[in-house]
Formats: structure tokens, sequence, C-alpha cells
């Protein structure tokens, strides 16, 4: 193993990384924010991006995507937070090796999408969303959708391609480092 790979994230380095969420949080909001405030009052509620393939279409999402589980606000917002949470623990356990590096931006990525929506759910009662892809028939969406899918399919290529059963200790699905070491 490289030395590059072996060095140590130091704990305040790994603090650093907090600015992931956050950058995501902020840049989430302050497009709903827009999309709340001018795209709603627009009399054409289809602002063409790309075309008229990609278009701005205010959307008040009171479920998940395709308009499944209408109205389950509360379901969604106790499960985001647990899902919050995990991640926060997974963060948390992922260890100091520069060699993590990628599994913990992707798992801080999550948690910044994750919390936009579940913020739009607290505070709001229903998540803004204003991005459509009119080419295909796809859910409208918003910057934390994106975030969340995109970190989520990065995790899924980490964990079959990047990183071995044994890397992945620290995640309880993979089992602990001792368990590892004894088989």
């Amino acid at each position: 193993m490289s030395k590059s790979n072996n060095q140590e994230l130091t704990p305040m380095r790994k603090i650093f990384y907090t600015w992931i969420p956050v950058l995501i949080v902020i840049i989430d909001l302050a497009t709903k924010y827009w999309a709340q405030n001018w795209l709603q009052k627009q009399p054409n509620k289809k602002i063409p991006v790309i075309g008229e393939g990609v278009t701005f279409t205010y959307l008040e999402n009171r479920g998940a995507a395709w308009g499944m589980m209408q109205g389950k606000i509360d379901f969604f917002v106790i499960l985001t937070a647990v899902l919050i949470v995990l991640f926060l623990v997974l963060i948390a356990r992922t260890p100091s090796q520069l060699r993590y590096r990628p599994i913990l931006v992707t798992f801080l990525m999550l948690v910044g999408g994750a919390f936009g929506n579940l913020y739009d759910r607290i505070f709001r009662g229903y998540v803004v969303d204003f991005i459509s892809f009119d080419i295909i028939r796809f859910p409208v969406f918003n910057v934390a959708d994106i975030f969340v899918t995109c970190s989520f399919a990065l995790l899924i290529y980490l964990i079959l391609f990047k990183y071995s059963e044994q890397d992945l200790y620290f995640i309880p699905l993979f089992g602990s480092k001792k368990d590892k070491k004894d088989q």
C-alpha cells in the first residue's frame, strides 16, 4: 500500500469536510426560495431551460417521487431523520485514512441532500420541486434530490468496485474488523 493511501485525516481535517453538507443545504434552500418566490408567480408555469426538454416547473410535493404516498409527511420526516442519523454515525465511524475520503464525502453529500428535503418537510409541510425532464416521464425534482440520487449511485459504485468487504468493516452490514481478521 502506498504511503499516500495510509495517511491519516486528522480529526480537525475530518471536521473540515462538514462544509460539504452545509453548502449543499444552502444551495438547495436558495434554489427552492427562488422557485417559490419567482417561478411560482410566472404566468407560464413551464420555463424552458434546455429547449422544451428541460424546464423549470414549480411543484409542491407532499409525498415521494411520482406522487407516491401523498400526505405522508410524518412518515418521510421520521424516515429521513433516521437515515440522517445513520449516515452521521457512518461518518463518525469512517476510518481516518485518506483512502476513505471518497466514501466520507459521499456520506456527507447524502446527509446534505437529505437534510435539504427534511427542512422542507418540517418547515413547509411539503418539498419544493422545480426541475423537470420533459423529454422522459420523470418526476419533478430539486437540488437536494440530485445530491441524494448521485451520492447514492456513487455509494453503490464505491461499495461494489472501490472497496473490498474488509475495507468496509466500519459499516455494520459488513461486520467488524475483528470478525474479518478471525476468518
